[in-house]
């Protein structure tokens, strides 16, 4: 349907027609959805290969698989979660009875990022679906081969009256966000995301971001070293760092700095070879522009960025960056002063967690926090003292992976939360409806109130 405007009406009359109430019929939606991936995992791998230059096991781990489980969840609990709950009421109320409805917003928008182009559009039109909406898909247009393929396999089952995708680049993103919504969800950066609440905000339009930001990794004197050191390497360079909830940077204890930056390099080397740059399984950088922000921190150059002990290999004709340390920035160095979002580590020293937090929290809360530690004290200080959008003790970024957790961020990181029952509550409205019995009606409510205060009161104790 080439006219969007027409297309969200179309939507409009479908969902207002009631279809999408029906729990079975969503979760029938659901199943097509799932089959439909499961079947075409070799058109998905192809179209991630083209975009990202992922390899099968990264895209299955990070894209298919964990889109598959969240739908198999979504299914399996879509009834409960789904049944009205009863609330109980005060004895002021009585005779009465409370009971929340769960109904869905109706035509929700889904704007999905180019790093991650198929789970990040995967999983919340399946929690959009589980709550009973209509959805428009806008996958971006940096990813090219996966929201070509995106667009068929949605279009394969399920007419554009329910699901549509829309291809494109800022003008259909603007067009998109000229027309009236129920819900917006959007993925992305920090500066589109203010368009896109400032869009919402003309309408009313509730809205979910989730964005990114600097997310700090915490070593302390007492983590196992070395496991850190890997786990670190394995989060930081997924996806060639092209990953929200990825290290940002490490902040490292000064006794034990040196020997993890040796052991990242040891790991560094273990995982992607002496020359990343001719592995098949390293990723490459999404675009050219990306290339050239990222080659202008890690070359060397500028001594603000820190000394480069690992990587600043590059080429532009495949896009890729091999994996880059650097140790000891300037606070106020082009690296430490954005997100990062490539294959580049900075390690900053510190002498004491409450120097760190002091660093951490002076500074936009980050979407994750990580942090390796044996001390139990040690632990209980940072998860209580720090605000992240979520995060891992003792290992990085799979927090996100469990449908039984809420992901989200905070502040600059974003707002909203989905995955699992959280994806539910978040396409879903919540309302409360109070039904009253008539065989007693208390007259302490009704003029004249006269001396009725005192009654009132005790009533609402």
């Amino acid at each position: 349907m080439s006219n969007i405007a027409e297309l969200v009406q179309t939507q409009k009359k479908y969902f207002n027609g009631g279809e999408t109430l029906d729990i079975n019929f969503r979760k029938n939606q659901l199943k097509k959805l799932y089959r439909a991936i499961a079947d075409n995992q070799a058109e998905i791998f192809d179209a991630l290969k083209a975009d990202l230059n992922k390899p099968p096991f990264e895209t299955y781990e990070t894209e298919i698989g964990i889109v598959l489980e969240e739908i198999r969840y979504l299914i399996s609990h879509l009834a409960k979660w789904a049944k009205p709950k009863h609330a109980s009421m005060p004895l002021a109320l009585f005779p009465a009875k409370g009971t929340m409805h769960f109904e869905p917003y109706g035509r929700v928008l889904i704007m999905s990022p180019w790093n991650y182009p198929f789970q990040l559009a995967m999983e919340p039109l399946a929690g959009a679906l589980a709550a009973g909406n209509c959805a428009v898909l806008k996958p971006s247009n940096y990813s090219p081969a996966t929201s070509k393929l995106i667009q068929k396999l949605i279009r394969s089952i399920y007419p554009e009256k329910y699901v549509a995708v829309v291809e494109g680049g800022r003008e259909a993103n603007a067009d998109l966000l000229k027309q009236q919504f129920d819900y917006i969800f959007f993925t992305g950066g920090t500066t589109v995301g203010r368009l896109v609440m400032e869009s919402a905000a003309k309408f009313l339009t509730p809205v979910s971001l989730e964005l990114g930001g600097k997310s700090p990794c915490i070593v302390d004197e007492t983590a196992d070293i070395d496991l850190a050191a890997r786990r670190i390497v394995w989060g930081k360079y997924l996806n060639a760092g092209q990953t929200c909830v990825c290290p940002d940077y490490v902040l490292a204890h000064k006794d034990i700095k040196q020997k993890l930056i040796e052991r990242m390099c040891y790991w560094a080397g273990r995982h992607y070879g002496e020359n990343p740059l001719t592995n098949p399984e390293y990723a490459k950088i999404i675009t050219e522009r990306h290339f050239e922000r990222l080659a202008a921190l890690s070359d060397g150059t500028n001594p603000a960025n820190g000394k480069l002990v690992l990587g600043g290999e590059r080429d532009a004709a495949s896009r890729k960056i091999a994996p880059v340390i650097l140790d000891s920035p300037q606070i106020d160095s082009p690296v430490m002063s954005e997100e990062i979002f490539g294959p580049i580590m900075p390690v900053l020293e510190f002498s004491d967690l409450e120097e760190v937090r002091r660093f951490v929290t002076e500074r936009p809360r980050p979407l994750a926090l990580y942090f390796f530690s044996s001390s139990k004290k040690n632990i209980r200080f940072v998860v209580k003292r720090f605000s992240y959008g979520g995060g891992c003790i003792n290992d990085t970024i799979i927090h996100l992976v469990s449908s039984k957790m809420p992901f989200g961020g905070i502040g600059n990181s974003g707002m909203g939360r989905y995955h699992g029952k959280a994806s539910f509550d978040t396409f879903s409205h919540t309302k409360s409806v109070l039904t009253r019995g008539t065989f007693l009606d208390v007259t302490v409510r009704y003029p004249p109130y006269g001396s009725k205060l005192g009654l009132l009161q005790k009533l609402l104790k």
